[in-house]
């Protein structure tokens, strides 16, 4: 990906995120928390724990007017070999940059990202009642695998997740006979 490339729908610059994005990222993310329908996360981590759960490349920030507007960003979902071309997606967009493109524009900007990193599938797990999530992974060719059932208890109520997928029609196509590798 080309360092701050602008994206034409949006007008938005997205580029990898460095770790004196941080406070902007947490604020963001945050801001997701409060809203009770993004993740089962009740506080935002600090940069330590944040950074030793998510991959150290696929990292993405988009900035708008010179600040940072929204992330994405990949977590591996398994240590296993076999699922080393798995991982799942965290996309969020601050409230005041929300409606303007800019979800799509990371979310693709992310897709391309981790197909060059050789990832093959992404995943997303989303609360049904976050409708504008679920469109914005549909559009960029997320398919629903199934609803998650009462997997996890936020807050004292329990929430299911749509479990969604994105399999790439660039990676992960070949078969070599090695275990566990395409």
């Amino acid at each position: 990906m080309q360092q701050g490339k602008a994206t034409r729908t949006t007008g938005v610059s997205i580029r990898p995120m460095l770790p004196e994005d941080w406070p902007q990222v947490r604020a963001i993310y945050a801001e997701g928390i409060a809203t009770g329908h993004a993740t089962f996360e009740t506080t935002a981590p600090d940069w330590q724990t944040w950074d030793a759960a998510h991959r150290p490349d696929c990292r993405l920030v988009a900035v708008l007017g010179g600040e940072v507007a929204g992330w994405a960003a990949l977590s591996p979902v398994s240590r296993r070999e076999v699922y080393a071309g798995v991982a799942e997606v965290s996309i969020y967009v601050a409230g005041r940059a929300r409606g303007r493109g800019l979800g799509r524009a990371l979310l693709a900007a992310l897709i391309e990202e981790s197909e060059a990193a050789g990832i093959w599938t992404l995943q997303a797990g989303i609360f049904p009642e976050n409708e504008a999530s679920l469109r914005l992974h549909y559009a960029c060719g997320f398919r629903l695998v199934g609803r998650r059932e009462r997997i996890g208890c936020l807050n004292g109520v329990w929430r299911d997740t749509l479990l969604l997928e994105r399999r790439s029609a660039r990676v992960g196509l070949e078969t070599s006979g090695a275990e566990g590798h395409p």
